[in-house]
């Protein structure tokens, strides 16, 4: 097994549950190879005992009777004694009466895929948990999984489960720091760059970083992994958004190669699929969310401190962006003998998949750290967008932080192959200029590039903090 590598605040959330005098019930969900089954099982090593069963991936042909025939076989592996087995209730019953004492911790993995074909499955579970497995004041139950709609929906949402979730846990990637851990004990003498490169194809999903051979290039890397029929990322679109979304696979795929494209708001969604605004378009949009493939911006009133009902919805998932844009359209070459040719206008993407990584979650705050903004200043942080009225124009902002002292960090994200010149100071003037900015506001350019700037760009001081992406690595 790999190094484990990050995750160290949501470990430590996990084992805050330890000091409980009461059993714990927790729901993990996340993309698919973000590590829920790791983060699960590193926590498991805690414990006196740990028991992880995972369901089957919702193959044709599986059923509810597939589910139970591979639970039977955990439990026989796990040495757990086996009475009767004819359903759910008596498959818990015989984990349940393995479980009443000592420092155990159950794992209910992808646990969608579990309950499959069986409507009485999360029933059976509830029942036994309350009669049998929260007895024991020392056990903790994870129920895991990449369906994070039907989690919200049948667990969390559930009036089955009210009360009963202890704590509940969304993996999102990695930060760049910790990302950059898997580049250890090499980690300085391969440029930011470089690194920029992988990460503008895999983020921060650890499972997809683990398969890098660190000897070899990003270019040799990304060849291998992408462009030949065995490569691990040539295929993996196709199996997670199958096992995710099964038959209604091809209508996500509409949605997200639309997005891979450009950031769109609902009704430019709509109507590039011709279909009539909300409905089911918008529940699927809802699911890529949850799923961790693509975020919903909103935009604010900076004066009123309030929320707008104006979003775009954003690809944020920079894996999916790189395959439906350079590895579909050279399968069929690339199934024709012409393997491991990385195509020239793959750079193209660099700019959005860098504005991607520097906006996840984990890395705002680092970007925080950075400005030395504290965390609790800050109102509003997201990409910013303000539409053309009569009254003022329309601009966008790459990011933009809000905190409560009436200060503005505008954020340019540039990509650039070479040192960025005087352009972009006109470029953010003109953003500044057209910007609603309430009276007594002050704003602060910030930069944060890649590949260095002019040294013009710095005697300038126009910006209040110009950062290098290697410094993001670097954090933490």
């Amino acid at each position: 097994m790999t190094r484990f590598i990050g995750r160290t605040e949501e470990l430590s959330g996990l084992k805050q549950l330890l000091d409980k005098k009461s059993a714990s019930l927790i729901v993990i969900k996340g993309r698919r190879r973000i590590g829920k089954s790791r983060l699960a099982f590193e926590f498991g090593c805690l414990f006196e005992k740990c028991y992880i069963f995972s369901g089957l991936p919702p193959e044709k042909g599986v059923t509810a009777e597939h589910q139970r025939d591979e639970f039977v076989r955990k439990l026989t592996n796990y040495k757990i004694p086996i009475r009767t087995h004819t359903d759910w209730g008596d498959l818990f019953d015989n984990l349940a009466d393995h479980c009443k004492k000592g420092r155990i911790l159950i794992v209910l993995d992808e646990i969608s895929w579990l309950g499959t074909g069986d409507p009485t499955f999360l029933g059976k579970l509830k029942t036994t948990w309350d009669t049998t497995f929260k007895k024991n004041p020392e056990l903790l139950m994870i129920l895991s999984g990449s369906q994070s709609t039907w989690i919200e929906k049948n667990i969390l949402s559930s009036s089955g489960f009210v009360g009963r979730i202890s704590y509940q846990l969304t993996l999102e990637e990695l930060s760049l720091s910790e990302a950059n851990q898997f580049w250890y004990p090499k980690a300085k003498h391969i440029s930011a760059y470089e690194k920029l490169k992988l990460l503008s194809v895999m983020g921060g999903i650890p499972r997809y970083l683990e398969e890098i051979q660190f000897s070899k290039s990003a270019e040799e890397n990304i060849k291998r992994l992408c462009f030949q029929p065995e490569g691990f990322l040539f295929n993996e679109f196709e199996q997670i958004f199958s096992d995710l979304f099964a038959k209604r696979s091809g209508k996500y795929k509409m949605i997200v190669t639309i997005l891979a494209e450009k950031k769109s708001s609902l009704n430019d969604i709509t109507k590039k699929l011709k279909r009539i605004k909300g409905g089911d378009i918008s529940n699927y949009l809802d699911d890529l969310c949850n799923t961790g493939f693509v975020t919903r911006d909103f935009t604010w009133d900076i004066d009123k401190q309030s929320p707008s009902k104006l979003s775009i919805y954003r690809l944020s998932d920079n894996y999916i962006r790189f395959y439906l844009k350079y590895i579909e359209p050279h399968k069929n070459r690339i199934y024709s003998g012409a393997r491991g040719i990385l195509p020239t206008s793959w750079l193209s993407i660099m700019g959005i998949q860098f504005e991607n990584l520097v906006l996840a979650k984990k890395n705002r705050r680092l970007l925080y750290e950075k400005l030395n903004i504290p965390i609790e200043e800050v109102i509003w942080s997201n990409t910013y967008f303000q539409t053309k009225t009569k009254q003022h124009h329309g601009c966008q902002i790459d990011l933009l932080v809000q905190t409560k002292f009436n200060t503005l960090y505008l954020a340019e994200i540039k990509f650039s192959k070479e040192p960025i010149g005087k352009d972009v100071i006109h470029d953010i003037e003109k953003k500044i200029e057209h910007l609603n900015i309430p009276r007594n506001f002050s704003v602060r350019p910030v930069l944060i590039h890649v590949n260095g700037v002019n040294e013009s760009v710095i005697e300038s001081d126009f910006f209040s903090h110009i950062l290098d992406f290697s410094s993001l690595l670097s954090s933490g």
